[in-house]
């Protein structure tokens, strides 16, 4: 009877679950998508946490709780800010960068940024973009189009963004940052060992990130499939935090 009782604080204490002493800890760093904000990771960090990791959520200028700082003004280059200045005034060192979505062409430009602090990459559902391209001139002529229909005085609002829902929730997102070109200087960036995650849905017939999927694997990249809609961070957790476990 004791033991048992001594194995269940064990249990709700996290002790049961605690890494052993070969484990390999990570420090990740992840970055959302358009319109989100560190908030739609929370369950995952918790989730890397209780791994043993350390799980840094960036919320980007004029998202999330830093929604008070939105302006059409806000460009790609001030995202990358973001992540770059949390890693370097964090100090955190041999980092897993995570981006999802949008938050694909914020990580390029962030490891381009700073290499040397930068163990691997990992795009989930992501834009993979190359220099000189900007997010809108990725896609074709029709969905540009579907695209600059969201904006209102300089920030796009989907049909989805509404300020009735409750908090938390998606926000407008500077139209800017979709259309701001991403130049990259440094080589080093690019020898980084990166992951593709894409979501799949069996509805879905023609998958937009199928493409960078694709350039990923045309880079010697690991590609992974998860059974998810676009926001695995929501619907597809366990997966999702299993691939992300097994980052080299």
């Amino acid at each position: 009877m004791r033991l048992g009782f001594v194995l269940l604080v064990a249990a709700v204490s996290g002790i049961a679950s605690s890494p052993g002493p070969q484990h390999d800890l990570r420090t990740y760093v992840i970055v959302h998508g358009a319109w989100g904000g560190g908030w739609d990771w929370r369950a995952v960090d918790s989730l890397l946490t209780l791994r043993g990791h350390r799980a840094v959520r960036v919320t980007l200028t004029g998202q999330g709780e830093r929604v008070h700082l939105a302006s059409p003004s806000i460009g790609l280059s001030t995202h990358v800010d973001d992540v770059v200045n949390t890693i370097l005034w964090e100090d955190l060192r041999d980092v897993v960068l995570v981006g999802h979505s949008y938050g694909g062409m914020v990580i390029t430009g962030a490891a381009d940024r700073i290499p040397d602090r930068i163990r691997h990459v990992v795009y989930v559902d992501a834009f993979l973009p190359n220099s000189g391209e900007s997010l809108l001139g990725m896609f074709d002529s029709s969905s540009a189009a579907s695209f600059r229909q969201t904006v209102r005085d300089g920030m796009s609002v989907p049909p989805w963004v509404t300020d009735t829902l409750a908090i938390p929730r998606d926000v407008p997102h500077s139209f800017r940052t979709l259309t701001d070109t991403l130049r990259l200087m440094s080589p080093a960036s690019r020898r980084a060992p990166g992951t593709y995650i894409l979501t799949v849905e069996s509805t879905v017939e023609t998958d937009a990130f199928q493409q960078f999927a694709d350039r990923a694997a045309a880079r010697g990249w690991p590609v992974y499939t998860i059974q998810s809609d676009h926001n695995a961070q929501r619907t597809a957790r366990g997966p999702l935090v299993e691939l992300l476990d097994a980052v080299p």
